[in-house]
C-alpha cells in the first residue's frame, strides 16, 4: 500500500457498520431485461444498470456487477460497466467486480491492472478471483490490491454443486482444497484491523460449515440468498462465529422488483433489515 490509501477491509467494515452488510448484484441477463420490459441490447443494458445504481447505490454497502453480462455486448457494454462502477462509487457504495479472473504471471498481472489499478477505467474496490491454478498464481493481484487499497474475494467454497469436485478434493496433507484457500487468506489478513482485505467466496446454501475455519480475519462474500434458496435467517447457522464478517449477496431477489426505483429500494431495504436481524441474533 502506498501513500495514505485506506485498505479495502477498513473501508468495507465501516460501510457494513453504517449501511449494513447487504451486497446487491447487478446481473443484467437477458431474462431480467425481458422482465423489466427492456430490449436485450446496449440500450436495455444501460437503462437496467443506471436504474439499479440510482435505486440502491446510496443505501447499500456493496454493489457487485457481473462483468460477463456487460462484456457480451462488446466495447459498448464495457463502457456502460465503467460508468456503472464510477457512479456507484460516487454514490458511496463499494464495488466488487465479479469477474472471477485467474491466470499466471504477466497475464494475471494484466487482469489485476484492469480492475485494481487506481488509474484503470474499471477500477473497483475489490475483485473476485479464481485460485485454481494454485493460490500462488494470485500473487500479482494480491500485491496490486495492497498497493491500491483494494481487495480480493477468492473462490473457496462456492454455492454451485459442481464446485465440490475441486473444492472438496483432499490434499496429501489431509486438508481439502477449500480449507487450504481459507488458510491462505487467514495468512494474508494476519494482524490487519479492523478487517483484512482478502476475503473468501463462501456459499450461503452450503449448510453446516462448522468443520471449516471461517475465521480468516477477512470478509466472506456469501452468494445464494434469495433465488438460490438460502434466507437471511440461515446465515448464523451456516457461518457461526464468523457471521459478523459475512457480506450476503442478493441479486434476483432485489432485481426482480424493477424497473420501479421505489420498489427496488424497498426490496433492498427488506433484505437489509432481515440480514441485520439475523446477524444480531447470532
Amino acid at each position: 500500500m502506498t501513500g495514505t490509501t485506506e485498505p479495502f477491509g477498513a473501508r468495507l467494515r465501516r460501510a457494513m457498520d453504517e449501511r449494513g452488510p447487504l451486497c446487491v448484484g447487478i446481473d443484467p441477463h437477458a431474462s431480467l431485461l425481458a422482465e423489466w420490459g427492456l430490449s436485450d441490447d446496449v440500450a436495455g443494458l444501460e437503462r437496467f444498470s443506471r436504474t439499479v445504481v440510482e435505486a440502491v447505490a446510496g443505501r447499500v454497502a456493496v454493489l457487485k456487477p457481473q462483468s460477463a453480462f456487460f462484456e457480451r455486448f462488446g466495447s459498448r457494454g464495457v463502457a456502460i460497466l465503467e460508468t456503472s462502477v464510477r457512479e456507484a462509487r460516487e454514490a458511496g457504495a463499494l464495488v466488487v467486480m465479479d469477474a472471477k479472473r485467474g491466470d499466471i504471471g504477466s497475464t494475471m498481472a494484466a487482469y489485476a491492472e484492469s480492475f485494481l489499478h487506481r488509474d484503470a477505467p474499471l477500477f473497483s474496490d475489490a475483485l473476485t478471483v479464481s485460485p485454481y491454478l494454485g493460490y500462488g498464481s494470485l500473487k500479482p493481484a494480491v500485491e496490486l490490491a495492497r498497493r491500491n487499497g483494494a481487495g480480493l474475494f477468492v473462490l473457496a467454497l462456492t454455492s454451485n454443486p459442481e464446485g465440490g469436485e475441486v473444492q472438496h478434493a483432499v490434499r496429501a496433507d489431509g486438508r481439502n482444497v477449500g480449507a487450504t484457500m481459507l488458510a491462505h487468506l487467514a495468512a494474508e489478513n494476519a494482524g490487519e484491523e479492523p478487517l483484512g482485505s482478502f476475503g473468501a467466496v463462501v456459499g450461503a446454501t452450503l449448510g453446516d460449515l462448522s468443520s471449516y475455519d471461517l475465521a480468516v480475519n477477512g470478509p466472506l462474500l456469501a452468494p445464494g440468498i434469495g433465488a438460490q434458496g438460502a434466507t437471511p435467517a440461515d446465515l448464523p447457522r451456516v457461518f457461526g462465529g464468523a457471521v459478523g464478517n459475512v457480506v450476503p449477496n442478493v441479486s434476483r431477489g432485489v432485481l426482480r422488483h424493477g424497473p420501479d426505483v421505489t420498489a427496488l429500494r424497498a426490496a433492498a431495504d427488506r433484505f437489509a433489515e432481515e440480514i441485520r436481524a439475523a446477524v444480531a441474533s447470532a
